[in-house]
């Protein structure tokens, strides 16, 4: 008999773009957009682009997710896992590479602009809102890197 949902254990690779701003001298905004699916708040990812750098793939990410452009890092600031569900149900385990993106402007369309939500919040609640706990701890460094 067949599981409902079976978790691959091999790890795949997921590429994610940070979107932030600065307000004023000290403050950290970082935008969260929607997953499709469960609709919980995350940040724009998806999976590596063949002949696309990391972080380019990242910053096309946010792009596509919500509509934002800016100067991409080209390190990552850190990495978080999560579960992926298929549509068949599998589960696939992701570790998400994170890329901060310094957001200088937001289209007002962009391709999945219909099928998410975006908000810029406080990094405080960006980092309170997000369910997963190391994506939360980058969010906070983040912010005490800009904050300074």
């Amino acid at each position: 008999m067949r599981n409902s949902s079976r978790v691959t254990v091999a790890r795949r690779v997921q590429y994610a773009a940070l979107p932030y701003r600065l307000r004023g001298r000290s403050r950290t905004e970082v935008m969260l957009v929607t997953s499709r699916e469960t609709r919980r708040w995350i940040i724009p990812k998806g999976w590596p682009q063949k002949g696309k750098a990391p972080h380019h793939s990242a910053a096309r990410e946010a792009f596509e997710e919500a509509g934002v452009v800016g100067t991409v890092g080209r390190r990552p600031v850190g990495s978080f896992p999560y579960e992926k569900r298929l549509k068949n149900g599998d589960v696939l385990v992701c570790e998400v590479r994170v890329f901060p993106l310094k957001v200088s402007s937001q289209s007002k369309q962009w391709p999945e602009k219909r099928h998410r939500d975006v908000k810029w919040v406080s990094a405080k609640e960006a980092a309170d809102t997000v369910q997963e706990p190391m994506l939360s701890t980058i969010i906070r460094r983040l912010a005490g890197a800009s904050d300074d």
